[in-house]
């Protein structure tokens, strides 16, 4: 089984740096390479004086997550691919298991190991924790991790079948993956893999993550929590991602309503003098009918459409009104 453990670089020479080492010493199982997203500082310099022997695939520009990875997935003949962000340190042992798991359950398509926080091992990380989930009006969350509540890791969640594995450190199967399209790059960069694994699941595959597998996540090296390009970007996905995958008969519905919360959420940024964030809600509204109108090149699957089963109560509801902040707490 041949593996091919894929770094996404945009001018992060300092992750390289610091987490480099712990993947190249945690990963005997697979071939590392370093996709780089044209970046300006010198880490390529970097990579060709002190690691010679991986692979750099350089982009033309920064394609972000999605489009710099299709770039460089393209140009590598492996069984598997583990698209891995720059700030991810593996713990020792952490492939063999998703491996192992591949080999064991040939309907699954991607897999995700526990990721933990950087600096508090103990605790789960926000961008993927134990497993993603999403509601039936697209918020997605995690077991581990709601909204932004994070749980200390008590062994409180086994190896299971999840909605949708973590873009931080996410194994996929190479011919699945461009069976349903890849990555799609009008993305750009967050959500993409909730998209991606709804396609899957859509055509009838399974995403998991694995307790046995774990690895520690800085998270926010490239876009920090509070950029209002990061607010633009998660607002204007998740309605594209409702818009592709929910079927027509909930599809109307679901994005009328949910643009009538992201009006509610504008209001409270600009309640709280958080102008820059309400006007990136704004111009991510913009952003989804520039999508509807004028975009032509929409993913549509190949194969025979799947039902695909959502969470079945409103997260908003449960942790905002019901004040249930752990997964355990929602039944």
């Amino acid at each position: 089984m041949s593996v091919a453990i894929v770094i996404l670089n945009f001018n992060g020479k300092k992750y390289l740096e610091k987490f480099l080492p712990k993947v190249i010493e945690n990963s005997q199982d697979g071939v590392i390479y370093v996709a780089d997203n044209c970046s300006t500082d010198d880490s390529i310099q970097f990579l060709e004086i002190n690691y010679p022997t991986i692979q750099v695939i350089q982009a033309d520009k920064n394609r972000g997550y999605a489009g710099g990875y299709n770039n460089a997935l393209q140009k590598i003949k492996a069984e598997y691919y583990v698209l891995m962000n720059s700030d991810i340190e593996p713990k020792e042992n952490w492939l063999p298991p998703l491996i192992q798991y591949f080999k064991e359950n040939p309907s699954t398509a991607a897999l995700q190991p526990f990721i933990l926080k950087y600096d508090r091992p103990d605790f789960f990380e926000y961008a993927g924790a134990a497993g993603g989930m999403i509601d039936s009006l697209g918020y997605p969350f995690c077991r581990g991790r709601i909204f932004d509540t994070l749980e200390k890791n008590e062994g409180q969640f086994i190896t299971s079948v999840v909605h949708w594995a973590s873009g931080a450190c996410l194994m996929v199967d190479a011919n699945k993956y461009w069976e349903v399209g890849g990555l799609d790059e009008y993305f750009f960069a967050h959500q993409e893999e909730i998209d991606l694994c709804w396609r899957f699941r859509r055509a009838g595959y399974e995403c998991a993550a694995i307790a046995s597998s774990e690895v520690l996540h800085v998270g926010g090296g490239t876009l920090k929590q509070e950029n209002p390009f990061k607010t633009y970007l998660n607002f204007r996905n998740n309605l594209i991602l409702l818009h592709k995958n929910l079927p027509k008969k909930l599809k109307f519905k679901t994005i009328v309503l949910r643009l009538v919360l992201d009006g509610i959420a504008g209001i409270k940024f600009g309640l709280n003098f958080q102008w820059k964030h309400l006007i990136a809600i704004i111009k991510a509204h913009a952003g989804f009918y520039h999508y509807l109108f004028f975009y032509n090149q929409k993913q549509k699957l190949s194969v025979k459409e799947h039902a695909v089963e959502l969470f079945s109560k409103k997260i908003i509801i449960e942790y905002f009104i019901k004040r249930r902040k752990t997964f355990k707490e929602l039944g």
